[in-house]
């Protein structure tokens, strides 16, 4: 897959304002501070398109990018996890993640970003629980591989894939520093589009 273009198309605070159509999805979910807005720049080539931040919980809404004039949207979720936030943001957020997840119809795959140098988190089982819970087909992607070395990435693949009970294969390593793993997401991302699940 080559992306030549992607931009902003719009932001749902609520289930309500969950976009429709037929456009194809791929989402982006993980841990709050974890590198979505890094990998989303990463993927499309474009440094400003997704606000990055060091302060977690920055992305509050579902954001939703269009990729190659309307090929798929790329949709950002909320971080979850550690976020300085009130129980009522976490629990809206959570509602607003399921419901995209139970009522995600263009949905084609998602990306669960977990940091490499850190355990899956209980919220991450959560998530990956969703997705089985919905058929959802997804892909962890490691990132923040840059932080450590090559033999290091290995062994923390093996040790995700182990303790999330799913095969190394299902696992990509990268960084968004040093564009580590771009290609083998979006030859996945590819695969994933061009799945027919009508039956």
């Amino acid at each position: 897959m080559v992306i030549k273009k992607a931009e902003y198309l719009t932001g749902a605070a609520y289930p309500s304002q969950l976009i429709g159509g037929d456009t194809p999805e791929i989402a982006v979910a993980g841990r709050s501070n974890v590198g979505k807005s890094s990998f989303i720049n990463l993927l499309t080539m474009n440094s400003k398109l997704a606000k990055t931040s060091k302060e977690p919980g920055r992305t509050r809404l579902v954001n939703y990018f269009s990729v190659n004039g309307g090929q798929f949207n790329l949709v950002d979720l909320p971080g979850y996890g550690f976020a300085r936030v009130s129980d009522a943001e976490k629990l809206k957020w959570a509602e607003l993640i399921e419901t995209y997840f139970a009522e995600g119809k263009n949905l084609k795959h998602v990306f669960l970003l977990i940091d490499i140098r850190r355990e899956p988190a209980d919220s991450d089982v959560m998530m990956i629980n969703y997705m089985y819970r919905y058929a959802i087909p997804f892909t962890v992607i490691l990132t923040k591989a840059d932080k450590l070395s090559r033999s290091q990435c290995i062994t923390r693949r093996r040790q995700t894939a182990a303790a999330l009970k799913i095969g190394a294969d299902n696992i990509i390593v990268s960084s968004a520093l040093t564009r580590q793993g771009r290609e083998d997401v979006l030859n996945r991302a590819e695969e994933a589009l061009s799945v027919d699940v009508t039956e």
